[in-house]
């Protein structure tokens, strides 16, 4: 979540000083957030109003916790004046973080800096809840299929407006069908598997990417996180190296996973979660959604244009799905990896 704010300078400024008791500093653009320098320490202000107050402290719980297990490119919470995680603020809810100096991205140790960042997270000795997304996809995959169908069976029976409908209307059968097969292959892990020690749940993201903590400097945001497990993370970072070039991903994915369990082997549990996430269609799930609640004609335009690209890739993609055991160099035979019986007879 990328927290970029277009308010003045100086709003923020009274607003440090009235609540926290900061005399602001210089601002600078960090990754595109908000923050202002002071001597070596950085703040940065993110706009909460889409978090629960519950959410924000238990995030702030985790990012103290990260911290103390050793964890340097976390930002702490600053405390308001009345010891809050945020304060309320021209009708906004804002948290402000403060870090040092943060280090230089080094792209080629974002696996293993993520496998550490996963082992430190299933340390928390406290129980999360309202960031916990634990045993839930079932039902949140369940809920966004229902979702979708419902507007599509809406469109079915309308002229569409335009491409992109008429797209929307000619591909959702295969869609739904391919989000089925991951609900009905997560089920069958869930029944089979016994989850192992590294399985448990840890701090996660809610899409993890190869630019999620920045492109020059490392900031692991707290408003990124969820709890979850740590496939979930190397699915997402797999799903968008792979679109982003689905030419030459292929070697970029085999090193980051074998970076990852150069830290930490997958169980066969985390490989089966981790496939299951992959064969869920949420390029596809989200570009539907994200036009019907585009707010401008850019926007949808740009979306048009995503649509036509993944149509097109569809095929490219069934061989992927096919073969992505084998060019993860997961250990198929000796774990018992199943793959979706239509997927098997794809050329490699």
């Amino acid at each position: 979540m990328k927290n970029k704010l277009k308010a003045g300078v100086g709003m923020f400024e009274k607003m440090l000083k009235e609540h926290y008791g900061l005399k602001a500093g210089t601002e600078i653009d960090l990754e595109g957030y908000r923050a202002f320098k002071k001597e070596n320490s950085l703040y940065l202000i993110m706009k909460a109003n889409q978090l629960k107050e519950q959410e924000i402290s238990e995030l702030s719980q985790i990012a103290s916790q990260l911290k103390e297990f050793g964890d340097k490119d976390v930002p702490e919470f600053l405390r308001t004046n009345t010891n809050m995680e945020y304060c309320e603020w021209e009708d906004n809810r804002y948290s402000v973080l403060h870090c040092a100096e943060p280090a230089l991205l080094k792209p080629a140790k974002t696996a293993k800096k993520l496998a550490r960042f996963h082992m430190r997270g299933r340390m928390i000795p406290f129980h999360v809840n309202s960031i916990n997304r634990i045993g839930q996809w079932k039902q949140l995959w369940e809920q966004r299929v229902d979702q979708m169908e419902a507007v599509w069976n809406e469109k079915l029976f309308q002229d569409p407006e335009n491409n992109f409908e008429r797209d929307f209307i000619d591909s959702y059968p295969y869609y739904m069908c391919l989000a089925e097969n991951a609900i009905q292959y997560l089920v069958d892990t869930e029944l089979d598997m016994q989850p192992g020690e590294s399985d448990s749940g840890t701090v996660c993201h809610e899409r993890f990417s190869a630019t999620v903590w920045g492109t020059k400097h490392i900031i692991k945001n707290p408003f990124d996180w969820v709890f979850d497990h740590q496939s979930r993370d190397l699915a997402e970072w797999v799903r968008g190296q792979y679109f982003r070039n689905t030419q030459v991903s292929q070697q970029k994915i085999r090193t980051f996973l074998l970076e990852y369990q150069s830290v930490g082997r997958l169980t066969p549990f985390s490989w089966r979660l981790l496939y299951a996430r992959l064969l869920f269609p949420l390029h596809y799930f989200e570009t539907v959604e994200n036009y019907y609640d585009a707010q401008s004609d850019q926007q949808r335009h740009e979306l048009e244009e995503k649509m036509t690209k993944f149509l097109k890739q569809a095929t490219e993609h069934e061989r992927f799905l096919s073969a992505f055991f084998q060019l993860a160099e997961a250990p198929v035979r000796t774990m018992n990896l199943p793959m979706p019986s239509w997927l098997i007879l794809q050329p490699l």
